[in-house]
């Protein structure tokens, strides 16, 4: 899928219908991701970390560039692109912003605003090897394709909750990362 046909499916509806999210009893902590979609020209790719295996929490798992907002982020865009350059040393100036998802509540107790946002496909990345271990690139289309997730259904609270997963090549994309590109999915 090229540019400009993204931002016209994108944009085209209003509303964006999101997944299952987990049901907080309390707001939960705001943070945000970046989705970023590399613009190579033929076809648009999205670019995704593996977090670093020494992590406590969720090591070794494929997520976004993104985090918990801090006191000195002016809202949540700021967070999404703050902690995009930190993780893979990408500059807010590189990335276009050109919408979001609904957010999205884990069972981390967050509250996740996913942001989309364009880049160059001449991007470098400056990789901080304490958050993140690798970065990797999905064809768009392979994301946008509902065969390619499959869905474990588990039980939390006697409530059934989907979990999605989604194999490319040696990595597989679950949970909340796999929850964000499936609404993306359905949108499109």
């Amino acid at each position: 899928m090229k540019r400009q046909e993204f931002l016209n499916r994108f944009h085209q509806a209003k509303n964006i219908v999101p997944e299952v999210d987990f049901p907080l009893k309390q707001p939960g902590r705001p943070a945000a991701v970046l989705i970023p979609l590399v613009d190579n020209g033929d076809d648009l790719t999205v670019l995704l970390t593996e977090r670093a295996k020494h992590l406590k929490h969720h090591p070794g798992q494929i997520s976004f560039p993104g985090g918990k907002k801090e006191e000195s982020d002016n809202d949540l865009k700021h967070t999404a692109l703050r902690e995009t350059h930190e993780e893979i040393g990408i500059a807010s100036n590189e990335v276009q912003i050109i919408g979001e998802l609904p957010k999205f509540r884990t069972i981390s107790r967050y509250e996740v605003l996913p942001y989309i946002g364009l880049i160059s496909a001449g991007y470098e990345t400056v990789i901080d090897t304490n958050e993140v271990e690798s970065v990797f690139e999905v064809p768009l289309t392979y994301l946008l394709e509902p065969n390619n997730y499959f869905v474990h259904w588990a039980k939390r609270h006697n409530r059934k909750q989907p979990v999605y997963f989604i194999k490319w090549q040696d990595y597989t994309i679950w949970g909340a990362t796999a929850s964000f590109l499936r609404t993306l999915s359905n949108h499109l």
